[in-house]
């Protein structure tokens, strides 16, 4: 049975604006001029591939943790900078709200699994007044490692208080559909952000939908699906 749904945020409820070229860049800019070799770092990875790559370097050059986690500061500061401003500027996908009342209907707890900061991610939230939808919001700060890293999906089962089998989550990115099939949780892409379709299927989405307002008519068929399937036994 269904009882949670999880949502990213950037390409999934709202449109990804960030600067990402911009942003990669400065971060490699830092990174290089303390001493990091450029070519350890792409500009095809997200500023967080880049630290765990860091912290990697440093483990094996012997370096103290305390110099990583004051690196691992500033890059997120450098990222929040960027992710404050695209949320200043960004507009919600539209019947977003609408969807989530919707779902709330249907007696689903509803949560938020974003790897933004929680300044941009709680501007979006503001701006759009969507808090009152949200069981749990976990962001980057609440969680030692982000998406993929099952670690950040856990967090946000443990808050809901339910188990893998029982939640859906929704995401634009190969990430989140890695997260969620980490877990064995039911992993549903939406071709609204970075990824396309193959992508996403790729990454072993269960299904794809072209928009998050699908989402209810497809957790209804879902839980037919699985009503029928205990009939049997």
């Amino acid at each position: 049975m269904i009882k949670a749904v999880i949502f990213d945020l950037d390409g999934t409820l709202v449109p990804f604006t960030l600067d990402v070229k911009s942003c990669r860049t400065q971060v490699i800019q830092f990174l290089t001029e303390l001493g990091f070799p450029s070519s350890l770092f792409s500009m095809k990875e997200t500023a967080f591939d880049m630290l765990v790559k860091v912290e990697t370097h440093m483990k094996t050059a012997g370096i103290k943790k305390q110099k990583f986690a004051e690196i691992k500061k500033v890059v997120h500061s450098i990222v929040e900078s960027f992710e404050v401003k695209a949320a200043q500027s960004t507009e919600m996908f539209p019947a977003i709200p609408k969807t989530l009342k919707t779902l709330r209907k249907m007696n689903l707890k509803i949560a938020l699994c974003t790897i933004s900061g929680e300044k941009a991610a709680k501007r979006i939230i503001d701006r759009f007044g969507l808090e009152a939808f949200f069981d749990a919001v976990i962001m980057r700060e609440h969680v030692p490692a982000v998406k993929p890293d099952p670690i950040h999906l856990e967090a946000v089962l443990e808050a809901l208080k339910v188990g893998a089998q029982e939640v859906v989550l929704v995401g634009d990115s190969a990430k989140d559909i890695i997260c969620a099939r980490r877990l064995k949780v039911l992993a549903v892409g939406v071709t609204t952000g970075l990824s396309s379709m193959d992508v996403l299927v790729h990454a072993g989405a269960h299904y794809i939908i072209s928009s998050v307002t699908e989402l209810p008519c497809l957790i209804m068929q879902l839980s037919k699906q699985l009503n029928e399937e205990q009939n049997l036994f």
